[in-house]
């Protein structure tokens, strides 16, 4: 199972956790500017399951389970899991699981909108690595552009949301690429991206 380390968090009190800000370095994944695919083969529990959120694609093999016991252990998330499930599966599912520490499968988890797509467990990394290949063949600026307009999306208010994702789309506009593209597309060839 992925996810903190209970024994370490055992003995620390309130004052240790406010003064060292206790599990603050955990959203650099969330923060990075690079696109980044989990591939859950198992439990993703706690911070298993915050950390599998903070990515930006998840992708499950056909046993994984997802869930936020931290109930169980006489507190509550505290890496995200309580804001990024709640925007991931609603209101009602991220309480249930919250307020009983039940885990949800791969099929729940994909369902509710969670994971992106099921794989037997054999071919998961090599799907999720075939999905960063993709990704990486693509202008890389672009691709910048769109996970940011897309995490936007869970901070702003749609209407402010829309300006942002058009004033990015006008972005494009500035790159190399966004011309190679529309060019590649007009005239039946594949792009060259040159990354500017």
């Amino acid at each position: 199972a992925a996810g903190a380390d209970i024994k370490e968090m055992a003995p620390k009190n309130f004052v240790e956790c406010y003064k060292e800000n206790f599990l603050a370095d955990w959203d650099r994944v969330a923060r990075s500017s690079l696109p980044i695919i989990a591939a859950v083969n198992g439990f993703a529990l706690g911070g298993g399951c915050e950390l599998a959120m903070m990515c930006d694609i998840i992708y499950a093999g056909e046993k994984a389970q997802f869930g936020q016991p931290e109930i169980l252990l006489g507190t509550i998330p505290g890496a995200g899991g309580s804001q990024r499930l709640t925007k991931a599966v609603g209101k009602s599912m991220a309480m249930e699981m919250i307020l009983t520490g039940d885990r949800v499968t791969a099929v729940e988890a994909e369902r509710k909108g969670l994971v992106s797509k099921i794989f037997p467990p054999e071919e998961l990394v090599t799907e999720a690595v075939k999905t960063g290949e993709k990704i990486a063949s693509l202008s890389q600026p672009i691709v910048a552009m769109a996970k940011e307009v897309v995490n936007k999306s869970y901070e702003l208010p749609l209407q402010e949301g829309v300006l942002f994702e058009k004033r990015m789309f006008h972005s494009t506009f500035a790159t190399d690429d966004r011309r190679e593209g529309m060019d590649a597309f007009s005239n039946g060839r594949k792009a060259e991206w040159t990354q500017k």
